[in-house]
């Protein structure tokens, strides 16, 4: 197993053994991506609606292992509106949340042996996802003086004739950064020659749980639109601050290499993986909210205050684009830095659980109260380190 996880996990544990010691007010836990920004309105109106108005066979019976022909059709649509796609039932598939969804897919796609890129930094889960079905996980280094963005020529190094994945988590978990249109155009174009230079597919697995949150404008590129052999998942974890009700889906666009065999192949997937189908009720659910979405200026607010207050601070940040995690240049050894800043009641996570050390990533889907009661701890922390200004 694979540590980014489980390190994330331990130090959530850790801040509820923390709390209890200190007093929840006195402890600054930013180690979880754990929304805490309500779910809109109209989810909980649903929820009671569709409790009191719905045959309990209806709402909580089995259905097809693909999902709901009239959600997964709402879905279809509402892509379509979105990003001028083409999509209908036949291309989504709904799934246990985005983790779900992509273990659905590596198994629908992987033999034993088969290797997975990914950009660092990642969310270090994807190793224990690939390793379920026999495949290799092979981490493409970090491109810190590129800002973050994926470097093309780096993947074309790495890619084999056992490559047959890449996935791509934008906005990324953990740097807050999105990956522009010329970036994907890119990698869309490496993909492309090594395909008809290998003679297979490559499949591009699109990761997208924090799709909605984007900040000052900035645009998300829809990858299906790039790269004819992608698969997307997605979940309304965050977008709708659901994340354990489980609830997502993925996309197997009809132009995608094998797309008829990949689609019913996963929908066998969904099944044996013990899955069954997601979840009835939040089915029903989010085809009723699928126009709504959390509070992201919130977020914005939190992002503001944080990266003030850190770089006031001294410390030096990349300014997130997207999602709600800030990624900060340790003074040091990122682990000794993370053991150091629980001393100060403040919990983050190493970079080095997302495959690339010197960092530390600050979940701030925390309340703003809390980011401004941590910054004197945030001070007296840099002062240790002679960052002060």
């Amino acid at each position: 197993m694979t540590e980014g996880g489980s390190a994330i996990r331990a130090m959530f544990e850790e801040g509820a053994r923390m709390a209890e010691r200190f007093g929840r007010e006195n402890v600054y836990d930013f180690s979880l991506g754990n929304p805490n920004i309500p779910a809109p309105e109209k989810v909980r109106r649903e929820i009671v609606r569709l409790a009191e108005e719905t045959d309990p066979m209806e709402l909580h019976g089995y259905m097809s292992n693909a999902g709901y022909p009239f959600v997964r059709s709402a879905v279809a649509e509402s892509l379509n509106r979105r990003f001028g796609t083409d999509f209908s039932e036949d291309n989504i598939i709904m799934t246990v949340g985005a983790a779900g969804g992509l273990n659905v897919v590596l198994k629908t796609l992987l033999n034993p042996g088969d290797e997975v890129l990914v950009f660092a930094p990642y969310f270090l889960e994807y190793g224990n996802y690939v390793s379920n079905f026999d495949g290799v996980l092979k981490a493409i280094p970090a491109n810190a003086k590129g800002g973050f963005q994926p470097d093309p020529e780096a993947l074309r190094e790495h890619i084999t004739e056992r490559t047959k994945a890449l996935i791509l988590n934008n906005p990324n978990n953990p740097t807050g950064v999105i990956y522009t249109e010329e970036t994907v155009r890119a990698i869309a174009r490496v993909l492309e020659e090594k395909e008809r230079e290998l003679g297979a597919p490559i499949y591009l697995i699109s990761d997208e749980p924090y799709r909605e949150l984007a900040y000052d404008g900035r645009t998300v590129p829809y990858l299906t639109k790039y790269y004819r052999d992608t698969v997307v998942g997605y979940s309304w974890s965050k977008s709708l601050s659901l994340p354990g009700e489980r609830i997502g889906y993925i996309v197997i666009p009809s132009e995608c290499a094998d797309s008829r065999l990949i689609f019913d192949a996963a929908v066998i997937a969904n099944r044996i993986l013990g899955f069954v189908n997601a979840p009835s009720l939040q089915q029903r659910l989010v085809a009723e909210c699928l126009e709504e979405s959390a509070d992201v200026d919130a977020y914005d607010k939190n992002r503001r205050a944080l990266y003030d207050g850190l770089t006031e601070a001294g410390f030096e940040c990349i300014y997130p684009e997207g999602a709600f995690y800030m990624w900060v240049k340790t003074p040091g050894d990122d682990r000794e830095f993370s053991q150091r800043a629980k001393g100060h009641n403040i919990l983050v996570v190493p970079g080095t659980s997302f495959a690339c050390p010197g960092y530390v990533r600050i979940a701030y889907c925390v309340s703003y109260d809390m980011i401004k009661r941590s910054m004197p701890s945030f001070r007296a922390l840099a002062e240790e380190y002679g960052l002060s200004k």
